[in-house]
């Protein structure tokens, strides 16, 4: 899969050729990075906008054949797909940084500690009060796994994630047939629409009233992060490391058959699994049916994944390709920024920290709303990008981990690796 040197250490450093196309490289990450956010964000406002999502219950009033299509085509898409790709690139930029701290000769490990605390404490804050949702702290802990294991054999790494996928989705598998045995029929509970309903009214009422919704929400969030997304999170993260040790992204024309063979494999095996899915997420809620279909995921997701993935890099190389890198890889740059700037505007929007409209937008209403605001973001960061060295809460975030003042204008020549 990916193209393997005569030996497993650390490629050598650049040559004068490489280090002049390294830009164009980290630009064709950082427009994959920006697809993700954009996915993510597809994913995230669809629970900002609906107490009800992720109920198996239509939020009143929002119901129909367009609404349920839309609901469908998300679930069927984008649900359990981007933040596989996000992880993934996490794990391939964290190589990216060690390589630029040796040449340096910084110390890498107390620096890469202080960005983990500092997405912690970051996470925190972003789950209480705009999102619970957040996947900060969970990048956070699964960092310190990620360092751990830094120094382990690219095809280590891959065996590693492969294990961890195959013994989520035969756990989920177990979990299913014990369910069908229990007599798990997929009934929602009468509580679960009476909750869903509470939460929506205190969504829609003051701070206070948001933070303690949000805060009730908490528990169910870790649990579902821990269980479900962790274990697929980790394996990305490894995969991405392999990938970063191989630069197997450093130069992409040479494995155009690669990234073929990747989108017919991840389409014809990830599309029907995401389907199978989302019936059993929209259909068939808390039933032994539901649990197989999440195990099923869990292996069908990061092919899904996989073929998203190629099919952007090979957009970058085409004709178009400045045009795709262009529209991209400015909102990849901030993706920190962009990606909570997205649940600030989220909440503006749904809570009672704005306008409330928490149940009372349709689905392709909540869906044209995140392609606006992404579209506004690229724009956005673009334009900002013109003017300074890194977004917002990247420039915080640098001078954190760096203990040191970053700065502020762009410097001609010079590019940060941190994502």
């Amino acid at each position: 899969m990916i193209v393997r040197p005569r030996n497993e250490s650390p490629p050598h450093p650049p040559t004068r050729q490489q280090r002049q196309s390294g830009g164009a490289r980290l630009a064709q990450v950082d427009a994959l990075r920006g697809f993700a956010l954009l996915g993510i964000l597809m994913v995230n406002i669809t629970y900002i906008a609906s107490a009800y999502h992720g109920t198996g219950l239509e939020d009143p009033g929002l119901g129909g054949p367009v609404s349920e299509a839309v609901r469908w085509l998300v679930a069927v898409l984008f649900e359990a797909k981007f933040f596989l790709l996000f992880s993934f690139l996490f794990g391939y930029s964290f190589t990216l940084q060690i390589d630029s701290a040796e040449r340096r000769g910084a110390r890498f490990t107390p620096r890469f500690l202080r960005r983990l605390t500092g997405l912690f404490v970051i996470g925190v804050v972003h789950a209480v009060v705009l999102f619970p949702g957040d996947i900060l702290t969970l990048y956070a802990v699964l960092g310190l796994i990620l360092l751990a294991l830094r120094r382990i054999r690219p095809r280590t790494a891959v065996r590693i994630a492969v294990a961890l996928l195959a013994v989520t989705a035969v756990a989920y598998a177990l979990l299913a047939l014990a369910a069908g045995h229990a007599g798990g029929d997929g009934t929602i509970s009468p509580s679960t629409a009476a909750a869903a309903a509470q939460a929506t009214e205190a969504l829609r009422g003051g701070p206070a009233s948001v933070i303690g919704a949000h805060l009730e929400e908490l528990p169910d969030v870790a649990f579902l992060l821990v269980f479900f997304q962790a274990p697929s999170a980790l394996a990305a993260f490894l995969l991405g490391l392999a990938a970063g040790r191989r630069r197997a992204l450093a130069d992409t024309d040479r494995h155009q058959r690669l990234l073929r063979r990747l989108q017919w494999v991840g389409f014809t095996v990830g599309l029907p699994g995401a389907i199978v899915y989302a019936d059993a997420s929209l259909n068939h809620p808390e039933s032994a049916y539901q649990l197989f279909a999440m195990g099923l995921d869990v292996i069908t997701a990061p092919l899904l994944a996989a073929a998203y993935a190629a099919t952007v890099l090979r957009l970058t190389h085409g004709r178009r390709g400045q045009i795709v890198v262009t529209a991209l890889a400015p909102a990849g740059r901030m993706s920190l920024t962009n990606y909570l700037g997205q649940s600030l505007v989220c909440a503006l929007l749904f809570t009672g920290f704005g306008a409330a409209l928490v149940g009372r937008v349709p689905p392709i209403g909540v869906a044209a709303i995140a392609l606006t605001l992404f579209a506004v973001q690229t724009a956005a960061s673009r334009w900002w990008l013109r003017h300074h060295a890194y977004g917002p809460l990247e420039w915080l975030l640098r001078a954190w981990t760096t203990l040191s003042i970053p700065p502020w204008h762009p410097q001609p020549g010079k590019r940060s690796t941190q994502p």
